[in-house]
């Protein structure tokens, strides 16, 4: 889910500034100059047409810079995490026989979340960048510039709408939300290995012999058993005066007792 969010609010993104170039001669003024851009960012490829304000020529502008690289590489690891998140879920569900099947599953599993997450952190991280070139590169303040027209301080020129990048910047924040879950599994995922299991066994391993090393103390001899001390059953049993043989054939405390 929250890769479905990543890639579709960078991936889908389009904007649109617009610009006013007011000439001295009014009939040469263009006061309405939309400007559209999308992903993948390629904005040097993005053209328009601006008055020079000599006469009714014109000038074919583009806006600088291209950013798809980072804006790609964002999208292409979320559209895989999501299909891995998918996959995975089906195997949880479906095949989990197989997926403990020779540890190899969970191995496997471990090895692809942390990668994942290597990925996520540094493809935010490059987004991230690449969404501040971007919002600078269409800045109307930056784009005016380019304009021939608008270097003569008799021609008006002036921002009359920005885009708007609420979009990409809840898209830079999926991905880091992304990095903060893939990385926090690694601990789940871990869990299922045989690494885990293995550091486990020690511990109840010495624990183990703790007690078999203390049972063979003198304290669980045979002393006090059936067969010594106090508990022996015809200790008093043969005693002719009280006429019964097994009348203080108890435990040794309540001998004890009768011989006080």
């Amino acid at each position: 889910l929250f890769a479905i969010f990543a890639f579709a609010t960078c991936g889908g993104y389009s904007g649109e500034l617009r610009l006013s170039v007011d000439c001295a001669n009014k009939s040469e003024s263009d006061l309405s100059i939309d400007i559209a851009f999308a992903y993948p960012f390629r904005l040097h490829q993005v053209n328009f047409e601006a008055p020079t304000c000599e006469g009714k020529r014109k000038e074919t502008l583009a806006l600088i810079g291209d950013f798809s690289s980072s804006a790609e590489f964002f999208v292409t690891i979320a559209v895989f995490a999501f299909l891995y998140s998918l996959a995975a879920t089906v195997v949880y569900i479906f095949f989990q026989n197989k997926y403990r099947e020779n540890n190899r599953g969970p191995l496997i599993d471990f090895i692809v979340t942390v990668v994942f997450s290597f990925l996520w952190l540094v493809s935010s991280s490059a987004w991230a960048k690449g969404l501040s070139d971007v919002k600078v590169a269409t800045d109307p303040d930056e784009v005016l510039l380019l304009m021939s027209a608008c270097k003569q301080q008799s021609n008006k020129c002036l921002p009359v709408r920005s885009p708007v990048m609420s979009s990409l910047n809840t898209s830079v924040v999926f991905g880091y939300l992304n990095f903060i879950l893939w990385a926090g599994n690694i601990w789940f995922v871990f869990k299922e290995t045989g690494w885990h299991s293995s550091g486990q066994r020690h511990p109840a391993d010495t624990m183990e012999k703790q007690p078999s090393g203390y049972n063979q103390g003198g304290y669980n001899q045979d002393s006090y058993g059936p067969a010594g001390g106090y508990n022996q059953p015809d200790s008093y049993g043969q005693v002719g005066e009280y006429g019964q043989s097994q009348s203080y054939g108890q435990s040794g405390p309540t001998s004890f007792a009768n011989q006080i």
